[in-house]
């Protein structure tokens, strides 16, 4: 199951907020379980303030990659920037299980930039190597 799916059913057995407008009211209120917003929304600053609203309210809040998916999810023919989980019903369990996982995916990919070295520095090594070889 993807956040789509848990936003379908969100509105269908609980309460959201639609637009970022409503969406950024709901973090400051602090009604908001978990926020969803699209990426491809231009200009980015439309949504660019939510993840961070959103850390400072300790809410959970995920990108996706479709507006358009994103209000069809909610029910309506137009896209949407954003959506907010008020009361999640029947998803609750379904929201904690993808938000594990999501943070799991982070990590790892983390971990991954920490080992992965920059190609400059792996030149200059190779630079400092083949010069004391040659000494």
């Amino acid at each position: 199951m993807d956040f789509y799916e848990i936003v379908e059913k969100a509105k269908k057995t609980g309460k959201i907020d639609k637009g970022t407008n409503e969406v950024t009211k709901a973090i400051e209120r602090g009604t908001a379980k978990l926020v969803v917003y699209a990426s491809d929304v231009e200009p980015k600053e439309i949504v660019a303030h939510l993840p961070i609203l959103c850390k400072e309210k300790n809410i959970p809040c995920v990108g996706v990659e479709s507006k358009e998916k994103l209000g069809l999810s909610v029910g309506l023919n137009v896209p949407t920037a954003s959506i907010a989980i008020i009361q999640p019903g029947e998803t609750a369990s379904l929201i904690t299980e993808l938000l594990k996982k999501e943070k799991i995916k982070e990590k790892a990919e983390e971990k991954s930039e920490e080992i992965e070295e920059p190609v400059e520095e792996k030149v200059e090594k190779a630079e400092k190597k083949s010069k004391k070889v040659a000494k």
